[in-house]
C-alpha cells in the first residue's frame, strides 16, 4: 500500500486502541467480522450499489477499497482508519468530507464488532480521530450524524458530551431510506477547553494492577480509617 511521499504510514493511538488504514493484507480479518456482524450493521448503513460486488466477500474488492481510501488520504478528503484492539480488528472510525477554505471541518462515521460494543471502543476512537483532525490537520470543526433512534450511536456522543445542533430530515439515505439525522458539532475551541479531560479518559493508557508497585505496609493507615471509612 502507498502514501504520500515521505510520510510516514498514518498510525493513531488510544489509550486502549490502535488505529490504521485498512491493507489488503487485513482482508480476511475485516472480511470475518463484515459478514458475522451483517445483520446488525446493514440497517445503518448506505445500501450498496446494485451489481457491485461485496468488499466483504470480494477480495478484489476490498482491494480497490483499500486503494480508493488511499487516495482520498493522499489529497486530503478523508482518513478511513481500522480500530484495533487487542490485535484483533474490532471495527472502523473514519474522517471524511474534509472541507478546507472557509469551513476546515469534516465529519466522523463509525462502526464496531457487536461482540465489543458498549465497552468505549468507538468513544475512544472518536476521540483519537478529533484529536487527530484538530492538532495535526488543523480543522475547526468536525460532526458526527447519528439516527435518532440508533440509541448505540447516541450513546457514543452522550459518553463523550459532543453538542447537539438539531435535526437534519431526510439528510441521508441508508438502508435505501432517507433518514432524519440528528447532527452533533464539536468545535476546535471546545477541543482546546476540554482537552486534558478527554486525554485523561480515553487517551491516556490506564496502569492495571500488575503494572503498580506493591504498596509497603503502613501500620499507622491501617489504624486510622474512621469507622464507616472506605
Amino acid at each position: 500500500m502507498s502514501h504520500p511521499a515521505g510520510a510516514p504510514p498514518l498510525r493513531l493511538r488510544g489509550a486502549r486502541v490502535t488505529m490504521r488504514p485498512l491493507e489488503p493484507p487485513d482482508f480476511d480479518a475485516w472480511s470475518e467480522v463484515r459478514l458475522r456482524n451483517a445483520a446488525w450493521l446493514e440497517p445503518w448503513e448506505p445500501r450498496r450499489v446494485e451489481g457491485a460486488p461485496d468488499p466483504a466477500r470480494d477480495r478484489q474488492a476490498f482491494e480497490r477499497r483499500c486503494a480508493a481510501r488511499d487516495r482520498e488520504r493522499q489529497v486530503g478528503t478523508a482518513y478511513a482508519l481500522g480500530l484495533w484492539v487487542d490485535g484483533a480488528l474490532a471495527g472502523e472510525v473514519n474522517l471524511s468530507n474534509v472541507a478546507r477554505g472557509a469551513m476546515q471541518s469534516g465529519t466522523i462515521g463509525y462502526w464496531v464488532d457487536r461482540e465489543r460494543a458498549g465497552r468505549g471502543y468507538v468513544a475512544e476512537g472518536v476521540v483519537v480521530v478529533a484529536r487527530f483532525a484538530f492538532e495535526d490537520l488543523g480543522l475547526h470543526r468536525v460532526e458526527v450524524c447519528v439516527i435518532p433512534r440508533n440509541h448505540n450511536s447516541r450513546r457514543v456522543m452522550e459518553k463523550l458530551g459532543f453538542r447537539q445542533e438539531g435535526l437534519a430530515e431526510r439528510f441521508l439515505e441508508i438502508a435505501g431510506v432517507w433518514e432524519d439525522h440528528l447532527r452533533f458539532g464539536f468545535t476546535a475551541e471546545e477541543w482546546r477547553a476540554r482537552r486534558e479531560e478527554l486525554a485523561a479518559r480515553w487517551l491516556i493508557p490506564r496502569a492495571t494492577p500488575a503494572d503498580r508497585p506493591a504498596a509497603s505496609p503502613s501500620p499507622r493507615a491501617s489504624a486510622s480509617t474512621p469507622r464507616g471509612g472506605s
